[in-house]
């Protein structure tokens, strides 16, 4: 029986995002995926700010080729001015999350991580060693052994399911219809235009001769058959509400869903983990889940590779859950309010109208383009009353290293170490306390400025701030034994 660190079941963004931090970070990990090639439909287009962060701390942005960005300033369709907030929260727009997928498998190819497709999981047993993950594939059915598997398997995860995880549902109240249309150019509606009834067109244009339709109606089917739906369903449509007729259109790929919701009980169940629409499924609106995806696996990528390398004890994988748990709690309960703004009948008028003004004050609107971009996450990483601590160092930050040269700190992580940060001013007993990461951390001399008053600062891999100078109740030691375990003593010469 074939035996890997990990096994990672689903090759979506998470999945395969997760794989390759598994990889930098020296586990062997394989990918599962029930497909037998990547389907090349685009559900999202785009992601937020912190996604595309992560995606640069990791040197991935320019594998994406031109991107295109944009403010999403917009919380439910109630537009706001992000040009009043001190940061800029705009995000990656129009990318078709086909082409965020092929990227990342190219990532995976350069870094030697496996993806097996069509290879669906049908059984596992989990024993004190590790884990079996039974599967059906391309050569008959088969086995393989891994310490631990993540499911990044979708909404319906078999993982989940497998692995017994609860879930808790909201059941879906309303449909919708996608399609990628090529051969028609409908007038574009990319925020979307609101219809009477609680219904709404939207087409955003992909290109000279591409778009993206999307039918929002209450009189759509909110369980629909998969696979079921046909174009001259959506073409119909799409007439109905708009008047326009796209029925010469040659359709790419068709979709339809429901506005359904779920949350996992935990993210962690003793050698299976779950990260992505597994963990928490978000109702379609703006990329959110992929979003937030992207983000569980920076989360747990270095974790999980850290421990089975024998870096880190198996407890930092319990901050796994403790961190992304309530950010995805709290994405359902933003993403369902977004919903109704943006869905909801003449009825919301007068919310949409208070939204607006209270969004017209910058206090207001950095607390909810902090929701839209990302940003707004901070951590539970310590006590302290410093601003950064707990939350994600910006990756924009420049660095004046001792020869003069500048970079910023996403280039400095994109080994998948972390980083120690000082100024040189009475750092000395610093840079003794990491002298046993050097396996791990990277220890860096700069000139730098944030926006408070700090002399050294501690960035996990994942770009958050475990630890400043001044700032921090912790000393150095206990948190970097925390979050990078033990460090090696160093030996003398000649042993």
């Amino acid at each position: 029986m074939r035996t890997s660190d990990v096994i990672v079941v689903g090759a979506g963004p998470a999945g395969l995002l997760l794989a390759g931090e598994l990889g930098l970070g020296g586990a062997d990990v394989v990918v599962l995926d029930r497909l037998p090639a990547a389907s090349g439909q685009s559900r999202a287009l785009g992601f937020n700010r912190r996604a595309a962060e992560s995606l640069d701390q990791r040197g991935l942005l320019g594998r994406l080729g031109a991107v295109r960005w944009g403010p999403m300033g917009h919380f439910g369709g109630v537009r706001f001015d992000l040009s009043v907030l001190d940061e800029d929260h705009s995000g990656i727009l129009g990318l078709s999350q086909a082409r965020t997928e092929q990227a990342l498998a190219h990532w995976l190819a350069d870094l030697g991580v496996p993806v097996l497709r069509g290879h669906e999981v049908s059984a596992l047993r989990e024993d004190s060693d590790g884990v079996v993950v039974s599967f059906t594939g391309p050569d008959g059915d088969g086995e393989r052994r891994a310490a631990y598997v993540v499911g990044c398997d979708g909404a319906d995860s078999t993982v989940r399911r497998l692995a017994g995880i609860p879930v808790t549902r909201i059941e879906p109240t309303r449909g919708m219809y996608t399609a990628e249309i090529t051969g028609v150019r409908p007038r574009p509606r990319p925020i979307g235009e609101r219809l009477p009834g609680g219904r709404m067109v939207v087409c955003t244009p992909l290109g000279e001769d591409r778009c993206r339709v999307v039918v929002h109606d209450p009189d759509l089917p909110s369980r629909p058959v998969p696979g079921a739906l046909t174009f001259a369903e959506v073409a119909a449509a799409w007439q109905r509400l708009t008047g326009e007729s796209i029925e010469g259109a040659r359709p790419q790929w068709l979709w339809a869903c429901g506005n359904s919701a779920a949350l996992a009980g935990q993210l962690r169940s003793g050698r299976v983990l779950l990260a992505g629409d597994a963990a928490h499924e978000i109702p379609p609106l703006a990329a959110w889940g992929l979003s937030a995806g992207v983000q569980d696996a920076a989360n747990l990528g270095w974790k999980l590779a850290a421990v089975v390398t024998g870096r880190a004890p198996e407890e930092l994988l319990d901050t796994y859950h403790a961190e992304r748990h309530p950010v995805g709690a709290q994405l359902l309960r933003d993403a369902r309010a977004a919903a109704q703004l943006y869905l909801g009948d003449e009825a919301m008028d007068p919310v949409r109208e208070v939204v607006g003004e209270l969004l017209a004050h910058p206090d207001s609107a950095e607390r909810i383009a902090g929701i839209v971009s990302g940003l707004g996450i901070r951590y539970d990483l310590g006590v302290g009353e410093h601003p950064l601590l707990g939350r994600r160092m910006p990756p924009g930050t420049v660095l004046t290293l001792a020869d003069g040269t500048r970079t910023r700190v996403a280039d400095l992580l994109h080994t998948g170490a972390g980083l120690l940060l000082t100024t040189g001013r009475d750092t000395t007993a610093l840079t003794g306390a990491a002298r046993g990461y050097g396996d791990r951390l990277t220890v860096v001399e700069a000139d730098f400025t944030t926006a408070h008053a700090t002399d050294a600062v501690l960035v996990r891999p994942d770009g958050y701030v475990a630890w400043t100078s001044p700032g921090t109740a912790a000393d150095l030691d206990d948190t970097l034994r925390r979050w990078f375990g033990a460090g090696r003593v160093p030996q003398p010469a000649g042993r």
